[in-house]
C-alpha cells in the first residue's frame, strides 16, 4: 500500500494520470470496501482541494421497505445522512445510473442543498452487476468545475474500486 499521496501540479488531465496510478496502489491487496472508499476520498481531498468528496451506498431504508443512498466515507462538511431514489444530483445519478455533471447546482431542479457553499457538482454512480450499488459526489465551492476530463478520470477511479 503507497503510504504517501504525491502531489502534483499541472493540466487536470496530468494531475489525473499522476494520480490514477496512486490510487490503484493504496487499493492493491486491501479487500475492505469502506477503508477503499475512505483512501479514495482523502486522496481525491488532498489532489484536488475540492469543498466536498464522499461516497454514499445503497441500503435498505430504516423500516426495511426500500432502499436510499445512506453517506458513507466523505472528506469535507458535515452531509446530508439519506437521500432517496430520484431526489438531488446524487438521487438523480443513481435512478438514471449515469454521470452527472452540474456546472451550477441552483439551476439543477431538487437540488439538495447540504452546504451553502456548494456551487457546482459531479455524481458518478459505481454499478455492480447491472445495479447502482452507490455514489461517488464530489461539490465544488466554485462554478464551472467539473467537466469531461473529471468525467473521464473518476470514471476511471470508479472502475477500481471492487463492491462485491
Amino acid at each position: 500500500m503507497a503510504e504517501d499521496l504525491q502531489i502534483i501540479q499541472g493540466t487536470k488531465e496530468k494531475v489525473y494520470k499522476s494520480l490514477l496510478p496512486q490510487i490503484q496502489a493504496i487499493l492493491a491487496g486491501e479487500p475492505d470496501l469502506i477503508a477503499n472508499l475512505a483512501n479514495i476520498t482523502a486522496a481525491l481531498k488532498e489532489q484536488f482541494n475540492w469543498l466536498w468528496i464522499g461516497f454514499y451506498l445503497v441500503k435498505k431504508t430504516i423500516n426495511g421497505s426500500d432502499e436510499e443512498l445512506v453517506l458513507g466515507p466523505f472528506q469535507g462538511p458535515i452531509a446530508c445522512t439519506r437521500i432517496k431514489k430520484g431526489r438531488g444530483v446524487c438521487g438523480t445519478s443513481w435512478q438514471q445510473a449515469q454521470t452527472l455533471i452540474v456546472p451550477d447546482v441552483e439551476k439543477f431542479p431538487g437540488h439538495i442543498g447540504c452546504s451553502s457553499l456548494s456551487k457546482s457538482e459531479i455524481v458518478l454512480p459505481i454499478i455492480c452487476n447491472g445495479n447502482v450499488v452507490g455514489v461517488l459526489d464530489i461539490d465544488s465551492d466554485a462554478l464551472h468545475t467539473f467537466d469531461e476530463v473529471d468525467k473521464l478520470y473518476l470514471e476511471k477511479v470508479i472502475d477500481m474500486i471492487n463492491v462485491e
